[in-house]
């Protein structure tokens, strides 16, 4: 069964739970929950990537992540994935106990970003984006989207390895939402076995996206989309994605058990 990534966002202004989190105690009390409720990584983040977000400094991320970081740590040993574009957010994170770093830019965010994930040696996601999150969503254009995505996660993935980041450590993400249109959106959701084939473990994450919306114009708040966020995320564990990216955990690993099960009874019975 692909492994469930938890959501913790320690911002007032992320797309869908933004405020939620931002109270140290609720953050805690929150990630304890996901962890209950069977996460198996927990991906903290400080700065929104939402269309149109506001820049945030990496002091003010690091004061939001750490003291989580540590208070998780402190009570479970949990994977922790830190959402940042930031090397010096990054260094501080795993100093503090994250396991893996969560890279929007594909360690294309600083010039030194490849040679401190080596010099970290934690597992990195490089994840596709078009254009950078303020502007990302203005008019993306793509020839072929897939092959354009795996092109891109390709040649991140060639540039960190080449700064010595251990090929055991890459993790790829498509960028469900990121410099897409629906149309690109779906395109990639029903190619992500180009991505797969790849040969890295895949991330996904669809949770709560705005394509979700564009088919199901009664999905608004973000916080009703959970029915379409749980058909997208089959599909791609259905494709071979190693991980799943979500926001509402137990209701992904209830989906994905009985996903799993009746896979398992086809194999018995086949």
């Amino acid at each position: 069964m692909a492994r469930i990534m938890g959501v913790v966002n320690l911002t007032p202004d992320s797309f869908s739970d933004g405020g939620r989190f931002l109270a140290p105690d609720a953050a805690l009390a929150g990630a304890l929950a996901m962890i209950r409720e069977g996460a198996d990584i927990l991906d903290v983040g400080a700065e929104s990537t939402r269309p149109g977000a506001e820049p945030v400094s990496a002091d003010d991320e690091i004061a939001r992540l750490v003291p989580l970081i540590e208070a998780v740590r402190a009570q479970s040993d949990i994977a922790i994935s830190v959402d940042t574009m930031k090397p010096d957010v990054a260094r501080a994170a795993v100093g503090a106990g994250a396991d893996i770093w969560n890279d929007v830019t594909a360690l294309s965010f600083s010039p030194e970003a490849p040679a401190v994930a080596a010099e970290l040696g934690c597992e990195v996601v490089l994840m596709h984006m078009q254009g950078r999150p303020g502007t990302m969503q203005a008019n993306p254009r793509y020839d072929d989207v897939t092959a354009e995505v795996t092109a891109f996660l390709t040649e991140r993935s060639e540039t960190a390895m080449a700064a010595g980041v251990s090929r055991e450590k890459i993790w790829l993400d498509p960028g469900i939402g990121f410099g897409k249109r629906l149309e690109h959106n779906l395109a990639l959701l029903a190619h992500l076995d180009a991505v797969v084939a790849l040969g890295f473990p895949v991330l996904l994450g669809v949770s709560r996206k705005r394509f979700i919306a564009a088919l199901e114009p009664a999905a608004e708040p973000a916080s009703a989309r959970l029915p379409g966020s749980l058909a997208a995320a089959l599909a791609g564990v259905a494709a071979g994605v190693a991980v799943v990216r979500v926001h509402d955990v137990a209701a992904t690993v209830q989906a994905l058990k009985v996903q799993a099960a009746i896979a398992a009874a086809r194999g018995q019975t086949s």
